[in-house]
This record gives structure tokens, C-alpha cells and sequence, in this order.
């Protein structure tokens, strides 16, 4: 049976309460003095993107605007001769930003030589258009629409990309933008790796697990080897991981399946090095870090997208929701305190996305003396440690409705599975004893409602079956997510819950 999954900090942990050593001593890759959790790691390459979207719509925006301010009345609708410099500018000037390298944000580079290519790039636009539109149609109202419009938007573009690399820069130097990896196997291809990755600075290597720890040195290029592969299951530093790369030989074909069994059981994504010297192999590598090819054999691969979208659809409907109960929420907070003393919220330690422990919100149901904040005991019908008020809004789980909090935050997600405590139980067992894909659930945030909570699998996990419906249908879920699906089990939440009167809460 897996090992316990491990009880992490909420605060973003120190180098040195993790791992071993001064990290400013160490020749490693890994430098930051914070780890960052996973979930709280930025795609570059998604907001790159989105740096682009924003500098075309913005250049059309002030182009439009400008146009107007100079020539009101009905500028658009007279010859293509008065649009032509503002459409031949505005596609020159997104592709002369995208050639000459104002998106890539790099370590070495500086924000002077940046804001000089700016200026550059814009003289350069401003001489082109103005001469265009001399050209096109010798109308003074065009030409001066064009030069206010490179004035205005250098000017704009200007402060937008300075704030932009101010921002770039704090989340490099918090390790938002790096994503972070452990080696399993002390070999000479977790050296090579450690090497490539001191070279590019694309990636932090926090440490190195390997069951024989008594034939490989303390510390390989700097990176320290902080335990062997059993060790690394409860480790603490695994919410801080994005990805688990196995670099041992393929040839020990059963040591290397061995390794990637146990791995299995964590929601951290497990790759294979690759063997560079295999040509075929390194073509058909999933992925590369530091150039290095690989090959995933666990865990799922976040879609960018996707990501993206389902964050979109937290923030909105999120924000909406908040908005449209917090009337009932006033409401039920003074029927609280009117109920029994203590406190209005309840916080309880669960698990999050990547095993990440994180502080969930709910409206307290119990008697503050009788509050199990560990989940030892799961409520039984007419638990007398309920409170009169708590029975109403755990049965239609308006207990619940404080975690849009959490949402918002980034810690959950409206639909997800449905987090456990920390160390909860089903009778005599860890719930995570028994089921050997249990961690698979973290593998998204958890939800405020959930494929499982409408199907009929919410409230005490009294059995070990139900411990294996409910952690079946929470992968069924993350290999069927998507927007609409998601969108289906908001809309069929409430009827759910309404037509649930079995089950106990």
C-alpha cells in the first residue's frame, strides 16, 4: 500500500526549511530563497501570448481613437487612401515587435536596450505611415492623425512594456516563471541534465532522490541527494514540483519499472529521460528541459489553454456568484452566531492541487468545542456535535459557499474534486491507504462541486468502496474536463442536491 501523502505548509516555504544547505553556497540551478507551490507557477510562453494580444488591440484601439479625435466626422467611411497608413503601421509595427525580440524577456537582457528598439521601432513606423499617407492621399487631417497616433502610442507602449518587465522580473525573482524538477537516480544522466540546466537557467533542480544512497556522493553539481524514491513519496517538498524526471538507464528495465510504480501514486507529472545517443528515442521525446528529450510515463500535462479558459471561467462566474449570494450569506452568518458561540467561518487544512496543503473556508456547522479539524471522525446522522443551524446548511450544503473564497483566490476551482482533509479517515484507515490512485485527484484543483458530488458520491466515505467510487469518478472527470462539461455539472448541481436526501452531511 502507497505511503501517506505528505502534510505540507500553507506559506510558501523557505530553501533552507526544505532543503539542505545554504542555497547562496550551492553551484545548483536551484537559487530562489522561497519555493513556489505548482499551482501557483506562470506559463512565459502563455503570457507572451497574451502580451501580444494586448499590443495589437492596442494599437488598433489607439488607432481608431486618434483618428477620431482629429478627423471626427466620419474619417472610416471616406477612401481606403486615409486607412491605409493606420492598417500598413499597425501590421508592421506587431510584426516588427515580434522580429526584433520585444517579447522574449530574458535573464541578460536589459529594459534600456529594450525601450531603445521601442523608440526605434516606432520613429521607424512614424516615418513609414507619415510618408504613406502623404502618398496615399495628401490630406493634412490623415497626416496628422498618424503622427498623434505614433506620438500617443509610443508613449503608451512605453510605460505598458516598462510595467510589463517590472512585472516579468518580480515573478522570475519569486520563481513563478521556472518551473521546478527532481531527479530520481544519482547518475551520470542526472548530471548531464544538471549541467544543461546550469547552462540555459530554464529550469530549478530542488534535489535528487536514489535508493542507493550508500554508493552516491551528498550532492551532484551542486544539487543535493535528499533520499531515496520511498522517501520522496512523502516528502514535503513535492507540492513545490512540477515534474519528476527519472534518469536512470532504460536498459535496467526492471529497476526503472519499479521506480515508475511507485511514482504512479503521486499527481506529480513523471517523465523518463531520454538517451540522446538514441536517435529514434529523441524523436519521439514528448518533451524537452534544458534540450534534454523526454518521455512522460505518469501524471497528466497541463493544456495551457485549457488552463487558461478554466481560470477565466473561476474569476467570472465566481465573481457573479459571490455577488448574487452574499445577501444569503450575511443572512446565514447571523443565524450562526445567534445559534451558538464561536466563530462564523470554520478552516480546515486539505488537500489542493499537487498535494499543496491549503486553507479551505466553510461555514461553521459545529460546536466550536467539538470541531474536528482533522476529519478523524466523519459525521453520522444525528451527530450530536452538529449545531441546529449547521444540520440546515450541510444538508443543502450552503456551508459550503464561503470557498468561492478560495476560488478566487486561485486554491480551488468552482468544479473539481471535492478536497479532503488532511489525515482523513474511513473507519480505522487513512482514507489514502486505500486506493492506490488516491493522489491522482490532485491533479486539479479541487471544486466547490464536482462530477462525484452530483453523481450521487459526496458526504462520509464510510467504506473503502466508497472511497474507490468517489476517487473513480474524480479521474473520470480529469480525463473528461473541459469548459462545457463543466458548465453541465454547475447547471445540474442545485437539482442534485435538492433531490439528495440520503445522504448525510
Amino acid at each position: 500500500m502507497n505511503a501517506a501523502l505528505p502534510l505540507t505548509t500553507l506559506d510558501d516555504a523557505t530553501a533552507t526549511d526544505i532543503l539542505p544547505g545554504d542555497p547562496r553556497n550551492r553551484r545548483g540551478p536551484f537559487r530562489p530563497e522561497k519555493l513556489v507551490s505548482a499551482r501557483e507557477r506562470r506559463s512565459g510562453d502563455m503570457f507572451v501570448r497574451l502580451f501580444r494580444t494586448i499590443d495589437f488591440l492596442a494599437l488598433v484601439f489607439l488607432a481608431v481613437t486618434c483618428a477620431r479625435v482629429v478627423a471626427p466626422h466620419g474619417f472610416f467611411t471616406s477612401p481606403l487612401g486615409n486607412i491605409l497608413p493606420f492598417i500598413a503601421a499597425t501590421l508592421g509595427i506587431y510584426w516588427a515587435l515580434y522580429v526584433c525580440g520585444l517579447y522574449r524577456f530574458g535573464r541578460k537582457a536589459r529594459i534600456s536596450i529594450h525601450l531603445v528598439k521601442l523608440t526605434l521601432i516606432f520613429g521607424t513606423g512614424y516615418l513609414l505611415a507619415d510618408a504613406l499617407a502623404d502618398l496615399s492621399i495628401n490630406d493634412y487631417a490623415v497626416t496628422a492623425a498618424v503622427r498623434f497616433w505614433m506620438g500617443i502610442s509610443l508613449v503608451y507602449f512605453m510605460i505598458q512594456h516598462l510595467l510589463w518587465w517590472r512585472l516579468v522580473e518580480r515573478w522570475r525573482r519569486q520563481g513563478k516563471l521556472i518551473p521546478s524538477i527532481v531527479i530520481v537516480g544519482a547518475t551520470k544522466y542526472a548530471e548531464k541534465l544538471i549541467e544543461a540546466a546550469l547552462a540555459e537557467r530554464h529550469v530549478n533542480i530542488l534535489g535528487i532522490f536514489d535508493d542507493r544512497l550508500a554508493r552516491n556522493p551528498q550532492a551532484i553539481v551542486g544539487v543535493p541527494v535528499l533520499g531515496d524514491v520511498q522517501s520522496l513519496l512523502g516528502h514535503k517538498i513535492t507540492p513545490y514540483v512540477d515534474q519528476i524526471v527519472v534518469a536512470i538507464d532504460t536498459s535496467a528495465k526492471a529497476r526503472v519499472k519499479t521506480i515508475i510504480e511507485k511514482l504512479r501514486s503521486l499527481p506529480n507529472e513523471v517523465s523518463l529521460f531520454v538517451d540522446m545517443d538514441n536517435d529514434n528515442a529523441a524523436k519521439a521525446a514528448w518533451a524537452r528541459i534544458a534540450d534534454i528529450p523526454l518521455a512522460r510515463v505518469s501524471g497528466v500535462s497541463e493544456d495551457e489553454r485549457k488552463a487558461m479558459l478554466k481560470r477565466g471561467e473561476d474569476l467570472i462566474i465566481g465573481t457573479l456568484a459571490l455577488l448574487i449570494f452574499a445577501p444569503l450569506m450575511v443572512v446565514i452568518a447571523l443565524l450562526i452566531k445567534l445559534d451558538s458561540p464561536g466563530p462564523v467561518f470554520f478552516r480546515q487544512r486539505r488537500h489542493g492541487f499537487n498535494n499543496e496543503a491549503i486553507l479551505v473556508w466553510k461555514f461553521r456547522s459545529m460546536y466550536t468545542h467539538m470541531t474536528d479539524h482533522t476529519a478523524q471522525q466523519q459525521v453520522t446522522k444525528g451527530d450530536p456535535r452538529v449545531t441546529p443551524v449547521g444540520r440546515f446548511i450541510r444538508k443543502t450544503s450552503i456551508d459550503e459557499l464561503p470557498q468561492l473564497f478560495n476560488v478566487l483566490k486561485g486554491e480551488m476551482s468552482l468544479v473539481g474534486p471535492r478536497p479532503h482533509a488532511i489525515g482523513m479517515r474511513t473507519g480505522p484507515d487513512e482514507s489514502a491507504r486505500l486506493v492506490a490512485e488516491y493522489a491522482w485527484r490532485h491533479r486539479m484543483k479541487p471544486g466547490v462541486t464536482g462530477w462525484a458530488a452530483i453523481k450521487g458520491s459526496r458526504g462520509p466515505l464510510n467504506h473503502a468502496d466508497d472511497v474507490r467510487r468517489r476517487i473513480g469518478l474524480d479521474v473520470e472527470y480529469i480525463e473528461r474536463h473541459s469548459i462545457w462539461f463543466d458548465l453541465y455539472i454547475m447547471a445540474m448541481t442545485i437539482p442534485c442536491l435538492l433531490g439528495d436526501a440520503k445522504t448525510v452531511r
